[in-house]
């Protein structure tokens, strides 16, 4: 089989509309991005962290709104599982962008950043601060720094790679993104498909290196000149209080909300089966010869093929799936940590059992203050 990519190399020709420039580094940068967000609040931290009810103290000290900064809250009807603020803590202090789409929707980093702004725009209206509270660090990194928003998906060339990929490995694909792009090709794991494939399709469809459009994320800033703050755990207390939440996610039923969800939906999109405890949940509530978790295909826009599921009925969950759950949280808590350590925005807030959220308030705005004293 002839492989789909042969055109795409340094002798390449522009995309077919001949109106995109060939890559070089004379480019001019990218226009179609978002500016990086300095001069807002930031709570971070890995789950189970404390982050709401602290968020919450702040946000009525610094006379702020809050803005999720979490990629599973902004689905409708994953309320347990995803751990969304109370009705009480959302009476308190508004909270903007939860329950934005159905879990059919693949929601996108770019459409997280463009409601952010606009979310950010509406709440300074009103004379309030913003104080983004959550745990995705990706969204972070992009607020933090800016981000480079790209072209739409072209299904039809990720249709021709699918096909491909039948024949060949995953690492030829790497291999061309070396030959056309080097920057992005040396910063990605070869197995990381996803990435891969944006880094090739950009430059098929804008005739452009995305190494060279997207370098806001090299544009680093000293902590001491923004507000971000990481709530920091020994890792056995945050162990002990990841068990916790999973345990009251499943009393408060879990189960039973996903039930629902695929009874509702009959799906969820790639993205947001990928919360912990709803793949879980999912795979011990469905007949393991029929059921198949929605595909990693790049050729599908999002909720064109919908994936469906024969439930068990009444099966009650194994008793190991709480277990699952547990450890799935923690390797996702670790994750998130290395993120946030990789960050130089990020000052750690170092957290401890018994906490009052009021004491770490104290503790954020004296390191705020600090910082204000030391400029003058």
């Amino acid at each position: 089989m002839t492989a789909v990519f042969v055109e795409i190399d340094d002798k390449s020709q522009p995309p077919a509309t001949g109106s995109q420039p060939r890559a070089t580094e004379s480019q001019p940068p990218a226009t179609d991005t978002q500016p990086a967000v300095t001069d807002c609040w930031y709570l971070a931290g890995a789950t189970a962290a404390g982050k709401t009810k602290v968020g919450v103290e702040l946000a009525q000290r610094i006379n702020a709104e809050i803005i999720s900064l979490d990629s599973m809250a902004v689905y409708r009807d994953m309320d347990i599982g995803t751990a969304k603020p109370t009705a009480a803590e959302r009476a308190v202090v508004p909270h903007h962008l939860l329950d934005l789409v159905p879990p059919t929707h693949d929601f996108s980093l770019s459409e997280y950043v463009d409601a952010a702004h606009a979310a950010i725009a509406d709440i300074r209206s009103r004379g309030k601060e913003v104080l983004f509270v959550g745990g995705t660090p990706l969204y972070l990194k992009a607020l933090l720094r800016g981000v480079y928003q790209g072209p739409p998906a072209d299904w039809e060339f990720r249709a021709a790679i699918e096909r491909e990929l039948q024949t060949v490995p995953l690492a030829a694909l790497h291999q061309r993104l070396q030959v056309i792009d080097p920057l992005l090709a040396a910063k990605l794991h070869p197995n990381d498909m996803r990435r891969i494939v944006r880094g090739l399709e950009v430059f098929k469809t804008t005739g452009q290196r995305l190494s060279h459009l997207q370098t806001q994320f090299d544009e680093a800033h000293p902590a001491a000149a923004m507000r971000v703050f990481v709530l920091s755990w020994p890792r056995d207390e945050l162990h002990r209080r990841i068990e916790a939440r999973v345990d009251a996610m499943f009393a408060a039923g879990l189960v039973a909300e996903v039930q629902a969800l695929l009874s509702k939906y009959h799906s969820l999109s790639r993205t947001a089966i990928q919360a912990v405890g709803y793949r879980e949940v999912i795979e011990s509530l469905s007949d393991s010869s029929k059921f198949q978790v929605p595909s990693s295909k790049l050729s599908e826009p999002a909720n064109s093929q919908p994936e469906t599921w024969n439930l068990k009925p009444e099966t009650p969950a194994s008793a190991g799936l709480a277990d699952r759950v547990k450890a799935r949280t923690r390797q996702f808590a670790r994750r998130q940590e290395t993120w946030f350590r990789s960050l130089s925005e990020c000052q750690t807030i170092p957290m401890h059992d018994g906490f009052k959220p009021s004491d770490v308030t104290e503790e954020i705005l004296s390191v705020v203050n600090k910082v204000s004293h030391e400029r003058v």
